[in-house]
């Protein structure tokens, strides 16, 4: 009978025992469990106090509240997209224009995950901006209206920048909004040191040698004045090239003049752009100009020193990555090693 008790007393015991354990694992899974929720619940709610986060910035048009990390970037310049991807904020859609669009552009932004939104060139297409659900808007600020600027501003905060297309204008100000300054100074440094070696290479192989930008479109003719902005700063400043002397005071970009005023001009060297624009036929007048006994007797022309220029490489192409490319470019025509 003894026997039986002590049998019966140390079963209990061992079940008690092992409903202590049981008990203790599951209070050990229930707090592993709750403090995973609430790591999880403090990450999320962390990332939503990131994402709704917001900073005031200057734009054309005055002060825009943006959000600090907006999750759907569209871009209307595909120049300054080219800028922000090489600062390290990635947009996730950006309009193109495919007739101008240099042709590295597009493979660079399918290799980066941005989203190519064709669009038509000095158009805004409204309704397709609307329906992009965009949360933040870039565009340059001296491509649109203030007009336009207002109907944009009412699909989504839209930050016109205050800068041409131009490196150092519009690369700094673009870093400001996104406070990637000193990937900025870095990216203008390593381009400083390759304008610098462009331009003496240059200097020895052509000295003071002129170099004329000449545009043919499908009425008319144009030159481009080395002191405008854009392209014309490329040309003329960061690569040094001289302009022929009658022109060098130039500030407008692309200028008419009349065919007979090219033997005044009589450049060393030509780039000739050929212009492109959708719809856009410049074969006679490229004829007209090729087939003169003005054009034939230009120094330039006789001593075989015209190179094409490609319309999408130079207007839509200057951003980091377009701008080497277009340097290179320029030095293999100028210098002959």
């Amino acid at each position: 009978m003894k026997r039986k008790l002590f049998i019966l007393s140390m079963v209990l015991v061992l079940s008690l025992v092992m409903a202590a354990c049981s008990s203790n694992k599951t209070n050990v899974r229930a707090n592993s469990a709750n403090t995973a929720a609430e790591s999880q619940t403090k990450a999320t709610a962390e990332e939503s106090k990131d994402t709704a986060a917001t900073k005031v910035v200057q734009s054309q048009f005055g002060e825009v509240i943006i959000p600090v990390a907006p999750e759907k970037l569209l871009v209307l310049n595909s120049s300054y997209a080219e800028y922000l991807i090489e600062l390290g904020v990635v947009p996730q859609m950006v309009t193109i224009i495919e007739e101008v669009e240099p042709q590295y552009r597009a493979p660079y932004f399918k290799e980066h995950g941005v989203e190519m939104i064709p669009t038509v060139q000095y158009q805004f297409n409204l309704e397709q901006i609307l329906e992009l659900s965009p949360d933040l808007i870039i565009i340059n600020g001296s491509a649109i209206e203030q007009s336009v600027y207002d109907e944009l501003s009412k699909i989504a905060p839209t930050v016109a920048l205050d800068a041409s297309v131009e490196m150092k204008d519009a690369l700094p100000k673009l870093a400001a909004i996104f406070d990637k300054n000193e990937q900025a100074n870095e990216i203008l440094a390593e381009f400083d040191e390759k304008a610098k070696i462009a331009r003496e290479k240059i200097a020895t192989a052509i000295g003071d040698k002129t170099v004329l930008v000449l545009r043919v479109e499908s009425n008319q003719y144009r030159y481009m004045g080395p002191k405008a902005g854009n392209s014309s700063i490329f040309f003329y400043q960061t690569l040094g090239l001289n302009a022929p002397e009658a022109i060098k005071e130039t500030d407008t970009w692309f200028l008419p003049f009349s065919m007979e005023i090219l033997p005044e001009l009589n450049p060393d060297y030509i780039f000739l752009e050929d212009r492109v624009l959708k719809g856009y036929d410049t074969t006679e007048s490229m004829n007209s100009l090729t087939k003169s006994k003005i054009w034939t007797s230009l120094d330039a022309v006789k001593n075989n020193h015209v190179f094409p220029l490609k319309t999408n490489d130079f207007t839509g192409g200057l951003g980091p990555v377009g701008s080497i490319l277009l340097v290179d470019y320029v030095v293999e025509q100028l210098v002959q090693e």
